[in-house]
């Protein structure tokens, strides 16, 4: 039951020309702009070429794009047109309906990924052997988090809210949330509380894994504790219309 759910959804995302534009193409054109493009500064490069330092951050928007908000969206819509009303008719329990969704995110990310990396291995980028275990860790419980918040998010509010606040949020997260701008060069506190975030996280997790070859082990825990606690929380507040 699990996998033919979860392979519905990911058909149905796939064949999504949005959805595709939000998960696929606008990561690889921030990819392809900021490799190319003197926007980063010279003083946080350091030594790494230009995509070494921009992909880890481009896969981890890759996961929040499709994993939160075109899940949310997509969540949020499907209550609205009765899908999870006729689905909750059959034998599929709720939190199966939650699972399927998030595996679906899953197969989307693999997508995601290998189109990425081949782009940026075009492009010149050059991944640490020794962190393509951690980094694969860090893609799956980004997933996982980042998929449960947008169960949790379309779950719970009407369509229009859900697409109005999805976008806003995948805004703020990019630019604020430590995907374009590293946690430490946000001053004081409030680069500490970035790190905490899902999308930081993941991001300067998956720097530490494809730059350095280590594991970050405070960015797993921070995203098992995202995906737990948006998981349990999803699994009780989704609403099926």
């Amino acid at each position: 039951m699990l996998l033919t759910h979860a392979r519905i959804e990911t058909s149905l995302t796939l064949r999504h020309g949005e959805q595709i534009l939000l998960t696929l193409l606008i990561p690889l054109a921030l990819l392809v702009g900021l490799s190319l493009l003197d926007f980063l500064p010279t003083g946080e490069l350091g030594s790494l070429s230009r995509v070494d330092w921009v992909t880890p951050r481009i896969l981890a928007l890759a996961v929040m794009s499709s994993a939160f908000t075109g899940q949310a969206i997509a969540l949020g819509f499907d209550r609205r047109y009765g899908v999870l009303k006729r689905l909750s008719a059959t034998a599929l329990p709720r939190w199966l309906l939650v699972a399927g969704r998030l595996v679906a995110a899953l197969v989307v990310v693999l997508l995601q990924v290998v189109a990425l990396g081949i782009v940026a291995a075009l492009l010149g980028w050059s991944p640490s052997a020794e962190g393509i275990g951690a980094a694969v860790v860090l893609l799956v419980l980004g997933t996982l988090a980042f998929g449960a918040l947008g169960v949790l998010l379309g779950g719970a509010l009407r369509a229009e809210a859900v697409l109005a606040l999805a976008n806003i949020v995948w805004f703020v997260l990019l630019l604020a949330g430590g995907i374009l701008m590293a946690p430490s060069s946000l001053p004081g506190v409030l680069g500490e509380l970035v790190a905490l975030l899902p999308s930081g996280a993941l991001a300067e997790g998956l720097r530490t894994a494809l730059v350095d070859g280590t594991f970050a082990w405070d960015a797993v825990a921070t995203l098992a504790v995202w995906a737990a606690a948006a998981g349990a929380l999803a699994t009780r507040t989704t609403k099926l219309t």
